[in-house]
């Protein structure tokens, strides 16, 4: 079944989480100071022109509130649900809070999709990020969600303090072997009055850059992807707050995705170029549609071959290739200029 979805997004900041994780600030992150009430659920479920797919409760852990405030959520939606306003109801929670009686209720009242906030894997990393949940927690959650019939959408976040790349990538392993129906990375955001905001000041926590967030991620795409599993997001929804200074360091891009896609051509290209028979000028093609991502910003990946393959001219044209793969077009400069079998050689 296909993620895109078109959602109603509401937002619950903070509700139903006793715990104070060191990076968050779902306020900043969610453009919502206040959560909604059962009250203005109905108000925006009325107000809708025309129906969405699903009615999604962000920014808190829902089936961390009492079944009764849970309810009282559900059953302001449930109107408009039997009308045909929203088809289904999503919810986003922890790993920890994922109960029997809480799942039977959101069945009763049409939740069809319920996203986990995971983070890491590591069970050190949740230690020392304030999480108040095991990688085990995890792992048990989502196996009873689908024995509940869920779909599951599994969170991660990298760069989170005493994380590091290999540890980011074995979280992305250990997610995706859990068969999750999509996954959302968030690669960790400085956010000013948090616990993280005062360990970066005092230096005892490494900032994760853009640069950063880039590199491990166009590892963790393409593993999610081979396997089927769909990223939904990379990085933030950017929101007025974050872009005005909330964001005070880390990895708040809203390019972030472009950039990470941007990097994967790179090293396809790349190591297109390694296997030789180009000369002093050559042509790479890819997908119409993937043209830009392959040159980068400001021509930032062309720039990089000519200087590291000594090429004279490098440019990119759109070429009959699936989606994904960059192939070497043409190749001149050399005696081997005239060889047929390089002009058409993909790597996917």
């Amino acid at each position: 079944m296909s993620l895109a979805r078109r959602i109603l997004p509401l937002f619950i900041p903070h509700l139903g989480c006793g715990h104070n994780c060191v990076f968050c600030s779902q306020r900043s992150i969610s453009g919502h100071t206040e959560p909604v009430t059962p009250a203005s659920v109905a108000e925006a479920l009325a107000s809708l022109s025309r129906p969405v797919d699903e009615l999604a409760f962000y920014g808190g852990s829902f089936t961390a509130l009492p079944l009764s405030a849970q309810e009282g959520y559900l059953s302001a939606a449930a109107p408009f649900l039997q009308k045909g306003v929203i088809r289904a109801i999503r919810v986003s929670t922890r790993p920890d809070a994922v109960s029997v009686p809480a799942l039977e209720q959101l069945r009763r009242y049409g939740a069809e999709t319920v996203e986990l906030g995971a983070q890491s894997m590591d069970d050190a990393v949740l230690r020392v990020s304030g999480r108040g949940h095991s990688a085990e927690d995890t792992a048990q959650a989502a196996a009873r969600l689908r024995r509940f019939g869920f779909r599951v959408i599994l969170q991660m976040m990298t760069g989170l303090p005493g994380s590091s790349p290999e540890r980011d990538f074995r979280t992305g392993e250990a997610l995706a072997a859990l068969r999750p129906d999509g996954v959302r990375i968030y690669p960790t955001v400085i956010l000013r009055d948090t616990p993280l905001y005062d360990l970066w000041r005092r230096g005892e926590y490494r900032e994760h850059t853009v640069s950063d967030a880039v590199e491990i991620c166009a590892r963790l795409l393409p593993l999610f992807e081979s396997k089927g599993i769909p990223v939904i997001r990379l990085g933030l929804n950017p929101t007025d707050a974050l872009s005005a200074g909330q964001a005070a360091g880390g990895a708040y891009d809203p390019a972030l995705g472009e950039k990470v896609r941007s990097r994967i051509y790179l090293e396809k290209a790349r190591a297109l170029l390694r296997r030789g028979g180009y000369g002093a000028c050559a042509v790479l093609g890819v997908c119409k549609s993937d043209v830009s991502q392959l040159i980068g910003q400001r021509r930032c990946n062309l720039e990089a071959l000519r200087t590291e393959f000594h090429l004279e001219r490098l440019s990119v044209r759109p070429a009959e290739l699936p989606r994904g793969e960059v192939a070497l077009l043409e190749a001149k400069g050399t005696a081997r200029e005239d060889r047929s079998d390089r002009n058409t050689r993909p790597l996917p």
